[in-house]
């Protein structure tokens, strides 16, 4: 993993000034922004729950847009030095770059996790959490996705996803995964829950 100094992150949450970024975002390409405003609060804290704070390894995260579950990560006891962000949108890439100086930010296509981290990682992932809008790439792409995070994570990590539909994001019946989904947060608005995925055991 990149190592930056220790700078201690001073990120001041600008709730109103995101949701305009996030929306200028949208606009612009809706099918990978996918969402119109930033995660809330709730939303973020539940997400970052299922991250063990204690547990060594980098944490990636997968779309973290303006930064909100970022925050909650480091809220939870994860250092910035650990934190892997992927975001493609080159503004947002700044803004973390601004609120979270130690972690380590990089540009480029979180569907195709392995090669953008391709020399990255010092060590396997412990958790990959992700706010990608899986629901707009075919099924192929979200198996893929989730299966890059497996091969680039210690055993029995978890890909923590959340979204705004009922159902899984991940076709559960096409796919090897122990799922795990969250009470509805009625909190953040639209309403979402959290779907936490591990690996299968496979018997041989």
């Amino acid at each position: 993993m990149l190592h930056r100094p220790a700078d201690h992150c001073a990120f001041k949450h600008k709730p109103k000034l995101d949701e305009v970024r996030f929306l200028h975002s949208w606009l612009q390409n809706p099918l990978r922004t996918g969402a119109v405003s930033p995660s809330g609060r709730a939303l973020a804290k539940t997400m970052a729950g299922f991250v063990d704070p204690k547990q060594d390894g980098p944490v990636i995260e997968l779309g973290p847009g303006t930064g909100p579950v970022t925050s909650a990560l480091i809220a939870r006891g994860v250092a910035p030095e650990r934190l892997v962000l992927i975001e493609y949108n080159p503004d947002f890439c700044t803004l973390l770059r601004q609120r979270f100086p130690g972690a380590t930010v990089i540009r480029g296509d979180a569907y195709a996790m392995a090669r953008t981290l391709d020399g990255q990682l010092d060590k396997p992932a412990v958790a990959v959490v992700s706010s990608l809008p899986l629901f707009t790439r075919p099924v192929p792409e979200r198996q893929s996705l989730v299966n890059q995070a497996f091969g680039m994570s210690v055993p029995d990590a978890p890909f923590i996803q959340f979204t705004y539909a009922v159902v899984s994001p991940l076709p559960l019946s096409h796919m090897r995964v122990k799922a795990h989904r969250s009470p509805r947060i009625w909190l953040n608005l639209p309403p979402a829950c959290v779907w936490v995925y591990r690996p299968a055991e496979i018997h041989g």
